[in-house]
């Protein structure tokens, strides 16, 4: 249980929220019920418009004593009990309420957020291509952002004294809207006051700010130099703190650039390293090649496979130190990988005459048949790889040879 460090107050204020609801101090839980809803029915603002103040009162008085331990904090130690012993945001948000409501001032007395709020972040992609993440970047961002007013320095007028509470919000700076979802039940909704956009105050036309126009803000360029290090991965965050929309009484929010890598022609990136794939002919795989891959960062590389060195189609093979360099540590890099995909010469490339020569150099084909059981000669026709059943063999119930003699045979049983 919540305590106060032995301490018991000489005097405590606990009849308040009895006196609200009307009942005594040692009411039983159907009684205080009971009186909750008849009050409730009696000011809902539906029924009784202008009792909302009074409304909220029942409700928040009725959630109090309804909690055993909540209701012992009260009887004990008063409001400064629930103060002091609330645990949890959504307990503060209620006492918040209670208190600002209970002459607390908006607020309340039992908040406790320290300091201004921060705004909200802006969040926005940057596109950057492969090779500015291969050797980094540099640029300008030029952005529309809201500044604090310089003639009223944020307050929406030159004469302080013009500066009175929102008529419509009453200074809370938010509208609060009831709902009934039942008998005895209603649900309560806040909304940022449109009057005052929240900051519960109003001001005169006659005596607003001739540049904000009362506004407290107006609207400034700005520009940010981006600096894309070498290595970054796609989805890295960029953060510029609190440069976001400013407000008075805030800090204002981050801009965040979210690092979106572009596609690339020739190299597609996994995480350090590079790949890429490259086609070389038949001969170029059974007696070496020599070939150039434009790199990202302008060098020509030159790869060598050396006469002897055998490469099989779909083999990989890889060249240290020139895949990606890796983030904050660029003197490190991963592998270039090239998928090597091999092209088969047409047989009229070869040419029918030398089949006999080219059968000779190659190693000598297997064997495999023997003389046992008797063989059907069949050809190769070219496909493109999908299993589609022929239309002939495809048969509709009623082109079905069968069936005529099956629905007569039915008919005589």
């Amino acid at each position: 249980m919540f305590g106060f460090g032995g301490r018991e107050p000489a005097h405590v204020d606990n009849d308040k929220l009895y006196n609200i609801l009307g009942v005594p101090k040692d009411v039983n839980e159907t009684d205080l019920k009971k009186a909750y809803r008849k009050l409730a029915l009696k000011f809902h603002p539906d029924k009784n418009p202008g009792a909302e103040d009074k409304f909220k009162e029942i409700s928040v008085a009725y959630d109090v004593l309804s909690d055993p331990e909540k209701r012992e904090l009260y009887d004990r130690y008063g409001e400064e009990g629930l103060k002091e012993g609330a645990g949890g945001a959504g307990a503060q948000d209620l006492f918040s309420q209670m208190f600002g409501m209970f002459g607390g001032g908006p607020g309340g007395g039992g908040g406790r957020q320290r300091g201004p709020r921060k705004g909200e972040e802006l969040v926005q992609e940057l596109k950057v291509s492969l090779e500015d993440l291969y050797k980094g970047k540099t640029s300008r961002l030029a952005l529309s952002k809201q500044v604090i007013c310089t003639d009223c320095k944020g307050k929406g007028s030159s004469n302080p004294n013009a500066v009175t509470k929102c008529s419509e919000c009453r200074g809370q700076g938010v509208r609060v809207t009831l709902r009934q979802i039942g008998p005895g039940m209603v649900q309560q909704m806040q909304q940022t006051c449109p009057a005052c956009q929240g900051s519960g105050e109003g001001i005169k036309d006659a005596d607003k700010c001739k540049k904000c126009g009362g506004k407290k803000t107006c609207n400034e360029r700005k520009v940010l130099e981006v600096h894309v290090e070498r290595g970054m991965r796609d989805k890295k965050r960029i953060v510029f703190n609190e440069e976001g929309d400013q407000a008075p009484d805030m800090v204002p929010g981050d801009i965040v650039l979210v690092i979106r890598e572009k596609s690339h022609d020739l190299f597609k990136r996994n995480g350090d390293d590079l790949m890429m794939s490259h086609k070389i002919t038949l001969n170029e795989a059974l007696t070496g090649f020599k070939f150039p891959i434009p790199h990202l960062d302008g060098r020509t590389l030159l790869v060598t496979q050396p006469v002897g060195s055998i490469t099989r189609p779909g083999e990989y093979k890889a060249i240290d130190g020139e895949g990606m360099p890796r983030h904050r540590h660029p003197e490190l890099k991963g592998k270039l990988i090239v998928l090597f995909d091999v092209e088969f010469p047409l047989a009229r490339d070869i040419g029918m005459g030398n089949m006999e020569a080219l059968e000779k150099l190659l190693p000598k084909k297997p064997k495999r048949l023997d003389n046992k059981g008797d063989y059907y000669d069949v050809s190769l026709q070219d496909h493109d790889g999908n299993s589609q059943q022929s239309e002939q063999m495809q048969y509709d119930d009623d082109d079905d040879p069968r069936g005529g003699a099956q629905n007569v045979q039915c008919a005589q049983q």
